[in-house]
């Protein structure tokens, strides 16, 4: 196999759900921001919009929000019994588009990580929130977030400085086949 930094940060990344309180530098944010804006999108209509959150007030209050919303003992996400939806990571990008942008959002969403990784910071992509902004009860971020009404959520990640180094879960390679020419 061929190895060389991009390809080693792709398989070497790890969900982190262990952060520290200290907050990524203005020029990690900006990086970050760039990879997101430089993700490829279908016929490059570019439909995602983010939202970036740094402020952990508000990352509670909508942590508080989902709770109550699904329920404080409803195991929405991985660790939901000990840490918010967010994994207390500092750095919050919210991805909303117009339309069904999905994959758009998904490619997007792996630059961030991917370019997190990269810079030595942690992620964790989370698709639960949705359970909150998705529903009636989301509007209220929508105007927070200045995301437009009919906008939808699609996927969140947040970033920071990772304090954990988890094992890599096995993959599942029989999933996998290549289909030659004869």
């Amino acid at each position: 196999m061929i190895h060389n930094e991009t390809i080693d940060n792709i398989l070497t990344r790890r969900t982190i759900r262990e952060y520290t309180a200290e907050q990524i530098t203005d020029e990690q944010l900006e990086t970050l921001i760039q990879c997101a804006m430089w993700a490829p999108s279908g016929r490059n209509g570019q439909p995602c919009h983010v939202r970036v959150v740094q402020s952990k007030e508000m990352l509670d209050e909508m942590n508080v929000d989902f709770k109550n919303l699904v329920g404080w003992d409803t195991p929405a996400y991985t660790n939901w019994d000990k840490n918010p939806f967010y994994q207390n990571a500092p750095t919050v990008f919210f991805i909303y588009a117009e339309g069904n942008s999905h994959m758009d959002a998904g490619i997007m969403v792996e630059n961030i990580a991917i370019a997190a990784k990269g810079m030595g910071l942690g992620s964790v992509i989370i698709a639960s929130i949705g359970g909150l902004l998705s529903a009636p009860e989301g509007l209220k971020w929508k105007q927070k977030l200045d995301i437009p009404e009919d906008y939808k959520f699609l996927i969140a990640c947040a970033v920071g400085n990772g304090c954990e180094n988890p094992a890599p879960k096995p993959r599942k390679k029989e999933q996998f086949k290549v289909i030659k020419a004869d």
